[in-house]
């Protein structure tokens, strides 16, 4: 199913069409601010384990999940002070970061360092999605063999038939990765480099 939403102001009805998709167990594709990810709800076992086939994915490599915003970050990650100041200047924001896990976190989510990577993505639909459900939903990338990354939500759709259970239509966006930025040690280290501005972190160091 191809589901069209308005990428700026989400109709409540069609968000909760796929809420109820995720509460069911249900896989799906939807923009983010940096690229179309898949996702699932945190909680369901069998919905994480189809992501992992669907990506051709190591299960011992994690996956980052989207929360609504600071407050609820809190609930699932040990947020420092340090951390708590860059986030609320960075997010909403193409920025995943990695904190240290709280126990709300399913095991099967977790790295060996029990940390997980944290998004707040600066899109409309992926937040609403999140508030509807109560809880955050799996964020990773869906990528074409050659790991290009989709940008088209109907070329996603037609691809991955059969696969998931709903594809949101949110528009063609310019699709790239986020920055991934450890906030697990004392100063801030920058895991990978992708769509987030890095410049704040190299004053932070500096100071």
């Amino acid at each position: 199913m191809l589901l069209s939403i308005n990428p700026r102001h989400p109709e409540p009805r069609k968000i909760r069409q796929v809420v109820s998709i995720l509460q069911q167990g249900g896989v799906i594709g939807y923009p983010t601010d940096t690229l179309y990810g898949i996702g699932c709800s945190i909680y369901h076992k069998a919905a994480i384990q189809r992501i992992y086939e669907i990506k051709g994915k190591d299960r011992h490599k994690p996956l980052s999940f989207i929360c609504s915003d600071l407050k609820d970050i809190s609930q699932y990650a040990q947020v420092s002070n340090y951390a708590y100041k860059t986030m609320k200047k960075l997010l909403p924001g193409p920025y995943t970061f990695i904190l240290e896990a709280t126990k709300l976190v399913p095991k099967m989510m977790l790295t060996k360092r029990k940390t997980v990577g944290i998004r707040v993505p600066d899109n409309p639909i992926c937040l609403a999605l999140v508030r509807e459900l109560g809880h955050p939903i799996i964020t990773t990338s869906v990528s074409r063999p050659d790991e290009t990354l989709y940008n088209d939500p109907r070329e996603i759709h037609d691809n991955f038939k059969g696969r998931l259970d709903l594809v949101i239509d949110g528009g063609i966006i310019v699709a790239e990765h986020s920055t991934i930025v450890d906030l697990t040690g004392e100063v801030p280290e920058i895991v990978r480099k992708g769509k987030g501005d890095t410049s704040y972190f190299s004053v932070e160091e500096a100071e």
